[in-house]
């Protein structure tokens, strides 16, 4: 083609691709025109309403960052950190009371919880060998008290506390108060030359899921270390057995050597006391535990007080940590607590209560859960009546107990005796479980009455014995509230049970005198 005719073309080309332009902008302009003539007609119509309507506004940008660095400076000189010295003995699990089935041989699923990853047992040192640990504390009197962790203190031969306003290397000698391990709680003291910075303590009561809370302590030795998070959860029952720790969830860092620090609102309030995490990586795995203000006040009034000891009610009887609907349908509860076992002599017994009563109230006030049963109970003092409401077979009945210490009370449970072996063959069950009867000789050893109860023999893998949590070496001693005293009650009771039922074992979990009674229940596939 002639380069004329060519270059002709491509400027007729041009040309089109201009015209196709104008028209797509003069077809978007007519539509925007349109669009405007559109409202404008509308607008006269609707012109009253637009007159009453409210303008939006946009707030002003929230400072978060500087609020946290306000807390921060407000509650650092109130933090101190902690240094220990101990011989190393051999350990003995942490995440059972002393004297608890699970001290034993039996497997506490929350060892390495307590043992790894709280601040104050941080290496795997030789027995005999000197041990050094961290720890963080916070200052709640200007004389010299500090908080803490119980189990950052414990065993220490020697507790030294650094100041934030100290030089480097300044330390200073502190004393133990008063401890409880309930709570994992401590009260230690130093000799200040002046007032020291105490922090100000907030109603735990208060927080709410989802407030931002931050976390002030010596993780890994780091002092001044402040992390940022929110509350994740209220009334965390990390470990059943540990009946006064109900904890708040956080997702701020906590890692070892923050045990014992505040964890503070945005009022720069201490609402709780680091205490503990849950990971298997031995650091920060965004699930951490602090014992709320409410519990700590009272715990350190009470250390702090004459007898430098935490004093609690009882009226001596043990029941399931947990709920269990199974167990509720078959002895007819819908609120309450069911009794899984009455102390000897204990205050209930003496009032009258046995096992399988449900306490619904006391002194008139509905008690829905063991917590708040435990609440009740331990707030009272030792020596004061008070009037228990229960259901006995859908019957309800009044008692008056007198309430008791509670160290004292259980202090029979604080030992372990060793078990011994059995002959006689066991007996399957459809249940997926074998047992045998129990002779003079175990039930002497076991602590309980000749002729009451078969003990398990082995459980197998998938059962329905397995899913309810029965284990080898458990004695029961009620099916269904039907007493099991032999082979042959076991075997009758055993054999009427039928698919969809419910099932309720009352059992007798450990080994020695010391072994505690609970509630095992499930419905039957």
């Amino acid at each position: 083609m002639h380069p004329r005719v060519n270059g002709l073309l491509v400027k007729m080309k041009n040309r089109r691709v201009t015209s196709t332009l104008l028209v797509v902008l003069t077809l978007a302009v007519g539509i925007l025109i349109g669009s405007v003539f559109s409202i404008g007609v509308k607008g006269k119509e609707g012109q009253k309403a637009a007159e009453t309507a409210t303008p939006l506004t946009v707030p002003p940008p929230q400072q978060l960052s500087s609020a946290f660095a306000q807390i921060a400076k407000q509650i650092e000189p109130s933090v101190v950190n902690i240094n220990t010295e101990s011989v190393v003995k051999p350990r003995r699990r942490r995440g059972l009371p002393p004297g608890h089935p699970g001290q034993g041989d039996q497997q506490n699923p929350f060892q390495d919880f307590f043992d790894r990853f709280f601040g104050g047992d941080q290496g795997t040192a030789p027995e005999g060998s000197r041990e050094r640990s961290l720890g963080s504390g916070v200052i709640a009197d200007s004389k010299g008290f500090i908080l803490t962790n119980e189990h950052v203190v414990d065993k220490a031969e020697r507790i030294r506390v650094q100041l934030k306003s100290d030089p480097p290397g300044v330390l200073h000698d502190a004393k133990v108060i008063g401890t409880d391990k309930e709570t994992d709680l401590a009260v230690i003291k130093i000799d200040a030359s002046q007032p020291l910075p105490a922090a100000k303590f907030g109603n735990s009561d208060g927080m709410q899921v989802g407030d931002w809370v931050l976390a002030v302590g010596s993780p890994f030795g780091l002092e001044e270390t402040v992390t940022a998070g929110i509350v994740s959860a209220k009334g965390r029952n990390i470990v059943p057995q540990r009946q006064f720790q109900s904890f708040i969830q956080t997702d701020a860092a906590i890692n070892p050597g923050n045990s014992g620090g505040p964890l503070v609102n945005m009022a720069g309030e201490v609402i709780g006391i680091n205490t503990a995490i849950f990971t298997q990586s031995m650091g920060y795995q965004g699930v951490g535990f602090a014992l709320p203000s409410n519990t700590v006040v009272k715990v350190y009034n009470q250390l702090t007080g004459s007898d430098h000891k935490v004093v609690r009610g009882s009226i001596g009887v043990l029941f399931n940590a947990e709920p269990n609907p199974a167990l509720a349908r078959v002895y007819g509860v819908q609120n309450g607590v069911i009794i899984a076992e009455v102390t000897p002599a204990g205050p209930a017994e003496k009032a009258g209560l046995k096992v399988g009563d449900a306490i619904t109230a006391v002194d008139g006030k509905p008690v829905k859960n063991g917590d708040e049963l435990v609440a009740d109970i331990s707030g009272q003092r030792p020596g004061t009546q008070h009037t228990l409401t229960y259901l006995r077979n859908g019957k309800e009945g009044k008692a008056t107990v007198t309430i008791a210490d509670r160290s004292r009370l259980f202090a029979a449970r604080m030992g372990e005796e060793e078990g011994g072996g059995e002959e006689e063959q066991p007996l399957e069950s459809k249940l997926g479980l074998s047992v045998r009867s129990i002779t003079p000789d175990i039930a002497d050893r076991l602590g309980i009455p000749a002729g009451k109860g078969v003990i398990v023999q082995d459980v197998r893998a998938g059962s329905f014995a397995e899913d309810v949590g029965l284990s080898r070496g458990d004695v029961i001693l009620e099916i269904n509230k039907q007493h099991v005293n032999n082979d042959d009650d076991f075997k009758k009771i055993q054999s009427q049970l039928k698919s969809g039922q419910d099932v309720v074992f009352l059992v007798r979990q450990g080994r020695g005198r010391n072994a505690g009674t609970i509630f095992l229940a499930g419905t039957l596939p």
